[in-house]
């Protein structure tokens, strides 16, 4: 089993086919290259992990994730190249989750801001303490960014709205708004997204792969491309073990043992 004990940003805690990764960079999670580094390694890793089936995303203390780290930021020069280094790693950091080979489920604890938007936006399924707020802060703080994130999760006024204003929406508003499946007290959060990772863990981890690669690159496909790609990794899938072991556990109405081949 990978190592994770030496990172200083991120918390990953492995049991019973689930991972459990908490950003922790008190007090409100900001982002800076040490916390993309990281985010990266882990979810990269997580993909490769045999043992890991599904991941809970939260935050560690209060906060989901402020964001950039500003105050690091602020009176500061880049020199030749910063820029574009700092804007790959973010980007990168981020697609590693959306790119991981298994689901992620973004269980929002609280303010989930600006670049902690973008986090929330690239977990496959949403989960919302009351506490939970998505915005985009930047046009009050000098930045642009992270709508075309917020664009998934989002309509046209909406996201327009966040951006434009800084509006802020709570864990109720988002499930008011389809954005997140349950908007639960705090206290229940963790306990709801182990649930529903639990039952996704519960499934073959070849479906889900096959599932999540699917969803992942028929997002931008016509209808008559997407349905034909999600026909073929139906075909690809039918060559593996777990597909058959799956249809003789319906049939014979019992419990499916899936063995990841």
């Amino acid at each position: 089993m990978t190592d994770f004990s030496t990172l200083g940003m991120v918390k990953v805690a492995i049991a019973d086919h689930i991972a459990v990764v908490t950003m922790n960079n008190p007090p409100v999670n900001a982002q800076n290259q040490q916390f993309h580094d990281e985010m990266m390694l882990v979810f990269d890793t997580i993909s490769d992990l045999p043992d890991v089936r599904v991941a809970v995303l939260t935050g560690e203390g209060k906060c989901f994730s402020a964001g950039a780290d500003i105050r690091a930021r602020a009176g500061k020069e880049r020199g030749p190249g910063d820029q574009w280094q700092h804007s790959r790693r973010a980007r990168e950091c981020f697609l590693s989750i959306l790119e991981c080979k298994k689901p992620v489920i973004g269980a929002i604890n609280g303010p989930a801001l600006g670049a902690g938007l973008a986090v929330a936006a690239c977990c496959d399924i949403l989960l919302a303490a009351e506490e939970a707020r998505l915005g985009l802060p930047e046009i009050n703080v000098g930045l642009l960014g992270g709508g075309r994130h917020t664009m998934r999760l989002f309509g046209h006024s909406k996201t327009r709205m966040m951006m434009f204003t800084g509006q802020r929406l709570t864990g109720r508003e988002l499930e008011a708004l389809n954005v997140v499946e349950k908007c639960v007290p705090l206290a229940d959060l963790m306990p709801t997204a182990m649930e529903l990772a639990a039952d996704i863990a519960s499934k073959s981890p070849i479906a889900m792969v096959l599932a999540k690669h699917a969803l992942n690159t028929i997002e931008d496909m016509s209808l008559r491309d997407g349905y034909r790609f999600e026909q073929n990794m139906t075909a690809e899938l039918g060559k593996y073990e777990d597909s058959k072991e799956a249809m003789l556990a319906f049939a014979e109405k019992r419990k499916p043992v899936f063995k990841g081949r």
